[in-house]
This record gives structure tokens, sequence and C-alpha cells, in this order.
């Protein structure tokens, strides 16, 4: 319609690197052909819709046409499980491997590991992408085994554990030899499914909390789900939301766990398991330990500062810093960074 920019349909996504650049990502299936039949999926092997596969020439030549458009600077690239997953797996490393070897694309790439592949196919995905994800889709087993019966958690958590020592053992190379090659430097990542289950908020921190720390994940995204197909297993579309604000408090209490020291048990409890809609996460926590404040900003160490609504982590560093050399107002503060609209009530300089 003579617009420019609209991004609703799909297909080009924009990331974050772990440096906060923004970066446009041609996002895509190798395939929609399934073998799974998982409730909540378009895709499932009994859904009746077309199917379409790309060969790996094809997803190749796409990549690099895009790219020397400059319409992208990076691929993620995920699909169905066609076959098996280790035919799968080898169609995705015959793709990447025309990328980086005919093509000598040095761009980024996010691949999906699929679960259930041989462990070599997964180390040859590795080597050729800079991040992998394996998605747990659901945060049960009993979740699992309800509507994707054809998944197992143990084959989920199998190759995550493979791809942290990989990462591991690569690094340690790399530090004896500096050209050896590198598995997956950008780490690993997971998703799952928020509201297609009952399982509470609460649930959902402790498998994440859990698997950052066993798993050495880069990042877990949660993702609200959209009532694509029927199924008296999914909640009725007719009446069902998407949990969009859920969501995003979930994303915000993930950001408290990974920068600012929280743990999952300080947000939320087995009595009290739901997130606050109507406050965020950290203004929530700091309602409910009143006794932890006034912080004066002046005296109280780093971890201290970052409890404050409104302080987050560059201010709390510019403030160990700026006090250095002076005594702080509030004034100051404000131009350090600090949202005094909400910290204001939480601290005393």
């Amino acid at each position: 319609g003579g617009r420019l920019g609209k991004t609703i349909a799909a297909g080009c996504c924009h990331s974050f690197s772990a440096d906060g650049r923004c970066i446009s990502l041609l996002k895509l299936l190798l395939t929609n052909v399934c073998v799974y039949d998982c409730q909540y999926c378009v895709n499932r092997t009994s859904n009746d819709l077309p199917r379409a596969m790309f060969t790996p020439r094809e997803l190749a030549d796409l990549t690099i046409d895009f790219y020397r458009r400059n319409y992208i600077e990076g691929l993620f690239l995920s699909s169905a499980v066609v076959r098996s997953p280790d035919y799968t797996t080898e169609l995705m490393i015959r793709t990447l491997t025309l990328l980086r070897e005919d093509y000598g694309f040095s761009g980024y790439i996010h691949a999906k590991a699929i679960p259930g592949a041989d462990p070599l196919l997964t180390a040859r995905l590795g080597r050729l992408a800079d991040r992998l994800s394996v998605n747990i889709e659901l945060p049960s087993s009993k979740s699992l085994a309800l509507l994707a019966p054809d998944k197992k958690t143990d084959a989920i958590f199998q190759p995550m554990a493979q791809i942290k020592q990989e990462i591991l053992q690569s690094k340690a190379e790399r530090q004896k030899f500096r050209h050896a090659p590198a598995f997956a430097p950008a780490g690993q990542s997971t998703q799952m499914i928020v509201g297609a289950s009952d399982e509470t908020d609460y649930h959902i921190l402790k498998l994440s909390e859990g698997m950052y720390r066993k798993y050495g994940l880069k990042r877990v995204f949660f993702s609200a789900y959209v009532p694509v197909t029927h199924s008296p297993l999914l909640p009725s579309p007719l009446s069902f939301r998407p949990p969009l604000l859920r969501e995003h408090r979930l994303y915000q209490s993930d950001w408290l766990l990974r920068f600012y020291h929280f743990q999952a048990d300080e947000l939320l409890s087995p009595d009290h398991p739901t997130l606050n809609p109507q406050l965020d996460p950290k203004c929530s926590w700091a309602m409910s330990h009143l006794e932890y404040f006034p912080v004066e900003v002046n005296t109280a160490d780093y971890h201290t500062l970052l409890r404050v609504p409104g302080i987050g982590v560059v201010s709390a560093r510019r403030i160990l810093s700026a006090r250095r050399w002076r005594s702080l107002d509030h004034t100051a503060l404000g131009k350090l960074g600090v949202v005094l609209k909400r910290a204001q009530y939480f601290i005393t300089c």
C-alpha cells in the first residue's frame, strides 16, 4: 500500500546481539512437513494444510541474495521434523555448509538443534552456527506428554547438556590454539510456550533458573500461546486471549534473574505463584519488602542499589563511580540515568 517498513507478516525479524546491537535476521523454516503431532502447532502431521520444503541450495541462495541487498545481517534457521531428527539435521548442515564454505558467508547464523538427532550431527551443526537453541516447548513433562506425545523431556535436555560441554571444550581449545574452530560462540538458548498448559509463573521461573545454572544458557525466550489450531486439550480459541502481559512480566523477571542477582524464590513462592500484572516484578518485590528501604545511595553497595526500583545496572555503576568524587543529590541521580519517579520512594541521598 505504498508504505515502508511493515514487518507484521514476518520473514525478517529483529534480534539483539550480546553487545546490544540490533540485527536483522531472515527467520524461516526449512520445511513445514512434520512427523510430530504437537497439539499446539499449526504444522502438526494431523493438520490438513499445504506443505512446502526448501532445498539446501535454494535456502542458501535466498539468504545470500537478501544479504547482498542489505535486507538482513544473518539467518535464523529452524525446521519442522521431516522423516526423522537425523535427516532434518543433515539438511540443515548441508544448508549451512553451502553458506559457510561455498559462499564464504561469515554473518550471524542461529540454528535450531533438533532433539533426538545423533550427537555427531549436533556437533557438526554447532561448528557451522553462531548460536544453537533447543526448544523445551512446554514447562513440564506432564504437559509435554499431553500436548506433544512424540517429544520427551530427556531428549530435549540431552542436546542442551551436549552443547554446553562442546562450548566449554571449544573455549579451552581456542585458548591453546588461536585458530581452533569455534563451537556456537554466541552460546545456546531455548524457548517455551506460556499459556497453553496450566503451569504457574513460579514453576516457569524455577525451571528457567535451573536451566541457566545447569546448561549455561544465554537466554530463555517466552512465547505467549496464540490459538492457531483446534484441540480439546488446548484453551478454547473463542474465549482465550494470548497472555501477552504475562509474557512481558516473565521477561522482566528473567532479566532480574540474569542481571540483578535475584532468585526465583525471592520473586514468587508456592503460596504466591503468580506475577503481579499491575506492577513490574522488581517494584512488586520492593513493595513486599519495605524493611530493606530506604536505601542511602551515597553509601549502599552495588547489589543493594540493584534492588531499588528505578535503578538499573548501568545507573548503579554510574552511582558507584560518581560518588567517589562528590555527594549525590536528586538532581545528580537524574543525570546519572536513575528513574526518579520510581526510585524516589525507596532512597535517601
